[in-house]
């Protein structure tokens, strides 16, 4: 998914909160030369359909800061939001394209249904829900779909397992349990739990 943001340069001496009020999110963008950084606003109201969207180092997006002349592919690297009306108060942007490698975590999304779920009553644990990758810019990934279908109970997979597209590798120990299909739990452990609990 890529997905395009209007922004401009944020006047100097301006301070935040009076920017919030004005229907505008405080924002930077960083990495497109060097070390040196912009400050920026973002309509109040484009941050939050951007959020609907976009999740942190995963989304590409192309940021367009007319006023500045600069237009580019970047990640959002930071969202600083309200603790519990989560409306946006600052965002991060960071330009990719004159970047090497990036390090990305990608949901995965299960799909399936499994054979020891469906035909041996087992319960299928999904031990990760999304997994850390070393991509180029241009290979960045919305999910990884994992087809749970063969799984027999007590079979599983690991990272060594998920097959990614040429050119993502994944960090993760390729040991590392992804998802498992557990045994059913009988009348017997469920009463040894329970005395377990109440004792």
């Amino acid at each position: 998914m890529e997905l395009t943001v209007e922004s401009k340069k944020r006047e100097a001496g301006t301070k935040p909160n009076a920017l919030r009020r004005s229907g505008l999110i405080p924002a930077v963008l960083y990495g497109h030369k060097g070390v040196e950084s912009v400050e920026l606003t973002v309509d109040a109201k484009v941050a939050e359909r951007l959020l609907e969207k976009a999740s942190v180092n995963n989304t590409v997006i192309d940021l367009n800061v007319a006023d500045m002349g600069w237009r580019g592919k970047t990640l959002l690297r930071e969202v600083q939001a309200h603790p519990w009306k989560r409306f946006p108060y600052h965002l991060s942007f960071f330009a990719i394209a004159a970047h090497g490698p990036l390090d990305i975590e990608v949901p995965l999304h299960f799909v399936g249904e499994a054979t020891g779920v469906k035909n041996g009553g087992g319960l299928l644990d999904t031990v990760l829900t999304q997994l850390q990758v070393r991509c180029a810019s241009d290979k960045i990934l919305d999910s990884i779909e994992i087809d749970v279908s063969n799984l027999e109970v007590g079979s599983g997979l690991s990272v060594r397992d998920i097959i990614l597209p040429e050119g993502v590798t994944a960090l993760a120990d390729g040991e590392q349990r992804v998802v498992t299909v557990l045994a059913p739990r009988t009348a017997e452990q469920d009463t040894a739990t329970e005395s377990a609990a109440e004792s």
